[in-house]
């Protein structure tokens, strides 16, 4: 049996199994996405490293895939909310308090998940990546004036999902009191 018979026949096989359980992982766009990058490594490798039975192996490469694309999606998050925390005045004292650090980190990637992912995407760009705006500019094909409005907003709404991401949960903050009812005292509690 040929290369090309092989690779048909284990993907005539698995392709549905494997495209499942990428969708189970990952979502149906990525899922289909992670499915084609299996079989483009599995067409590559079909001659040497893939076993017979094939799906156990070709369900391992699916979920590497899906894992790796998980830690560069955390990766891009990190450093994505240390544009933020830059934003609203930089990086606390290291010697400073770690739940608080820890705290204000959680709350930059609340505030960066909730931005579309063109924001994400350029904050990446500039930040992660360290590409200065008339480059940046030539990754997402539009003019420098373009991508520094681009910018200019994404920052603006990334400061406004931190100020609401800062915001105190009502539903965890003390019922408000009407004006003028005592508050009820309790024995062993300051007055």
């Amino acid at each position: 049996m040929t290369s090309a018979e092989r690779f048909h026949h284990v993907y005539e096989e698995c392709y549905p199994r494997v495209l499942a359980y990428a969708i189970s992982l990952v979502g149906r766009q990525v899922g289909e996405d992670i499915t084609s990058e299996t079989f483009t490594i599995a067409w590559r490798r079909i001659h040497d490293d893939v076993p017979h039975p094939s799906l156990p192996w070709l369900l391992g490469v699916a979920r590497n895939l899906a894992r790796e694309m998980r830690r560069r999606d955390a990766l891009r998050y990190l450093v994505a909310a240390e544009e933020a925390q830059r934003i609203v005045g930089g990086a606390r004292d290291e010697a400073g308090d770690v739940a608080a650090v820890i705290a204000d980190r959680h709350i930059a990637l609340q505030a960066l998940a909730s931005l579309p992912e063109s924001d994400r995407e350029l904050l990446t760009l500039i930040a992660w990546h360290g590409l200065s705006t008339k480059e940046a500019a030539q990754v997402l094909k539009c003019t420098g004036a373009a991508l520094a409005v681009r910018l200019y907003r994404a920052r603006r709404r990334l400061e406004k999902a931190l100020e609401t991401a800062q915001e105190p949960d009502p539903s965890e903050a003390a019922p408000a009191r009407a004006a003028g009812t005592p508050r009820p005292h309790r024995e062993g509690a300051p007055a």
